[in-house]
């Protein structure tokens, strides 16, 4: 091996670094926990599904890297999700390095179809959960040394569509936190990003495929994206290799956003 390529390869390692990616048991969230373990980073998996949640784990164990699933409710009182940040940072034995705000909910409807109940739901586990979180994780960041924050975000935040109006604004408005995260961490020592997928085949749209295989058919890349393919991105984002990028939009999107009529 060359100097070049240990040099490369380490700017990518996550080892020793103490991680949690939330509304992680399956989709997106599943892809980034086994790629940021692999890299050697100790996970912890969140999310309501503990069977979900430990299938994950084994994946992670069985392929020799280090998780643990901590159950959380995103939807609960401030007081409550303060709670839930010191349960991760007991699971993961010290102060979270890494985060990724991945937990979302997406009422598949038009604004008169939404109910009071999803309203409320979405704008909890979207916009005030992640913010409580940051608030609650990023102290105990600092004072370590610093870490890194990657924002789960979309391409719809940027387009207007007909159905999801209020998932698009509230990735819109997590895609607006992180940038000012950036600017009210970064000098402390916290990278904040967003990674904004495109069309992705996740179970949040299992039922649509033929709908996200007929919207990506035109894209660059031609196919739906995968949660892999996300993952990809924010384990480089939250590693040294991208120690200078501060409070940018990574599309992972085949091209929908550049290129979207």
């Amino acid at each position: 091996m060359t100097t070049t390529q240990h040099v490369h390869d380490s700017s990518l390692s996550l080892a020793g670094r103490r991680a949690v990616v939330t509304g992680s048991t399956s989709g997106i969230g599943a892809a980034t926990v086994r790629l940021l373990a692999a890299r050697g980073a100790h996970v912890v998996v969140t999310g309501r599904d503990a069977a979900r949640g430990a299938a994950v784990v084994d994946d992670v164990r069985r392929a020799g890297g280090s998780a643990a699933f901590v159950a959380s409710e995103l939807t609960g009182a401030p007081d409550h999700l303060r709670e839930t940040a010191r349960d991760w940072a007991q699971a993961l034995g010290g102060p979270v390095d890494l985060l990724v705000h991945n937990a979302a909910l997406c009422p598949p409807v038009d604004t008169f179809a939404l109910t009071d109940a999803d309203l409320e739901a979405t704008l909890a586990v979207n916009v005030r959960a992640p913010h409580v979180l940051t608030a609650a994780l990023a102290p105990p960041m600092i004072e370590a040394g610093g870490g890194a924050i990657a924002v789960i975000g979309s391409w719809m935040a940027t387009v207007g569509h007909a159905f999801v109006g209020l998932y698009s604004a509230t990735k819109a408005a997590e895609e607006q936190l992180a940038r000012s995260w950036a600017a009210e961490l970064g000098p402390s020592g916290i990278r904040v990003n967003t990674v904004s997928p495109g069309a992705t085949r996740t179970p949040i749209n299992d039922d649509s495929d033929a709908v996200v295989v007929q919207m990506t058919a035109g894209t660059p890349a031609g196919r739906p994206g995968t949660p892999d393919d996300v993952a990809a991105a924010v384990a480089w984002v939250v590693s040294d290799q991208a120690a200078y990028v501060h409070g940018a939009t990574i599309a992972v999107d085949g091209g929908i956003t550049a290129t979207r009529s």
